[in-house]
């Protein structure tokens, strides 16, 4: 582990990256609803976090990778809560 100031500044960095999607997902799923989510951000999302998966791991930094796995949980998360909780409601 980095411990110097901005390995530091990083690792709570990329806490909080992966962290922001954490509402969203909780709200949806307590609700059963996403009727104001947009799939489409949620979608480009996940390929982004693919990216700096990608990246993460190319350049050995696990805070990157390691955030971007836990955001990319989180947005597929929401893409399939998305799908279910439209179709149930569409019924």
């Amino acid at each position: 582990m980095d411990c110097s100031i901005s390995g530091v500044i990083g690792t709570i960095a990329a806490c909080l990256s992966a962290s922001t999607f954490v509402p969203q997902v909780y709200k949806t799923w307590k609700t059963k609803s996403a009727k104001n989510v947009s799939i489409q951000m949620f979608i480009i999302s996940a390929i982004t976090a693919l990216l700096w998966i990608t990246y993460g791991i190319g350049t050995k930094k696990p805070p990157i990778y390691i955030a971007n796995i836990i955001g990319f949980i989180l947005s597929v998360t929401q893409v399939n809560l998305k799908i279910k909780y439209d179709r149930a409601n569409e019924k």
